[in-house]
């Protein structure tokens, strides 16, 4: 499968907002990516096959840190690397805004989300109790994200990715 990613804009709304209600209980609005998107501390990207929108993501970012905001992969594109390509490109862009450090939320009980994570190099670092309307979510944080030793795990999932 032949993965492109660029930056999300307006004119993707309607894909992305079709990925984000078949992933999330509580999905964003579209207003809500219509304001994060022209923000000049965030991030989103796309991922397409072909013309298709498979998924995407998003960064906010806060001097040396950066927090994820949000990644979705649409079902059918769901366990092909589609998610790790967006991480790689997500991490780049926090290191490009200049981010030593990446932070993010999770459903306690999103096992896949949270395996994707630690192959990144997140740990959990906490827990946010009823962050979610119906649990709990685990704090993760990857640290030294502009070191050496990261720039080779990125390498490193990077070939396995492709």
């Amino acid at each position: 499968m032949s993965i492109h990613i660029r930056p999300l804009d307006a004119s993707d709304l309607d894909a992305v907002m079709e990925i984000e209600e078949a992933s999330f209980v509580e999905p964003w609005s579209r207003a809500m990516f219509a304001e994060e998107i022209v923000q000049s501390t965030r991030r989103y990207l796309i991922a397409l096959e072909g013309v298709t929108v498979c998924g995407y993501g998003g960064i906010m970012l806060a001097g040396e840190d950066a927090h994820l905001v949000t990644i979705a992969v649409a079902p059918g594109h769901r366990e092909l690397g589609v998610a790790s390509r967006l991480m790689i490109d997500l991490v780049e862009a926090a290191r490009d805004g200049g981010a030593s450090h990446l932070t993010l939320e999770v459903r306690e009980s999103n096992e896949a989300a949270l395996e994707l994570y630690r192959k990144f190099g997140f740990e959990p670092a906490g827990v946010r109790k009823a962050y979610y309307t119906t649990e709990d979510a685990v704090v993760m944080w990857a640290v030294d994200i502009d070191s050496v030793d990261y720039q080779r795990t990125l390498t490193s999932i990077r070939k396995e990715a492709s």
